[in-house]
């Protein structure tokens, strides 16, 4: 039996990610929005060497991985890299073998191995992307920054 969209859970997924120099050591950090059980759940993490790209993957990344079942994802993000990237660009990079073009050739992509785990959580459920201005008072994202800045700084204190 397949499920039809409207049969899917509904969830939100709002991400954001920081870095302490770029690279440096960054943060992200999700929070996890069940509307139907009015639910949310908060995660963070942090690595001691990362770009800020990386950081805003990992976060959307990490809130996929949460998931544990089907669902329809609507992800919130701030991060045009990653919502353009997932809608616009990555199609051509997976049919190039993760490359894109730079003039007349192709070249890698950077963060290949964020993208390609991102590609792989993205085929498990029907995901939608919503690009919100940062540090604009939007709530969610505002309290995902405060989290991703706060594991960026133990990531930086914990690397020395």
């Amino acid at each position: 039996m397949t499920s039809t969209a409207s049969s899917l859970p509904f969830v939100q997924v709002f991400t954001d990610g920081a870095c302490r120099g770029n690279p440096g050591p960054g943060g992200w950090g999700v929070i996890l929005r069940h509307p139907a059980s009015s639910t949310e759940k908060e995660f963070s993490g942090g690595h001691p060497m990362t770009t800020n790209n990386q950081m805003e993957l990992q976060a959307v990344i990490e809130g996929l991985k949460l998931l544990t079942r089907k669902s329809r994802v609507e992800v919130v993000t701030d991060s045009t890299y990653v919502a353009k990237g997932s809608k616009e660009w990555l199609p051509g990079w997976k049919r190039n073998g993760w490359k894109r073009k730079d003039g007349n050739k192709l070249v890698p992509i950077k963060n290949e191995s964020h993208w390609i785990a991102l590609d792989a959580l993205l085929t498990k459920h029907q995901v939608t992307f919503k690009l919100v201005p940062g540090h604009a008072g939007h709530a969610e994202n505002e309290r995902c920054d405060v989290l991703a800045v706060a594991a960026a700084e133990q990531a930086r204190y914990s690397s020395t």
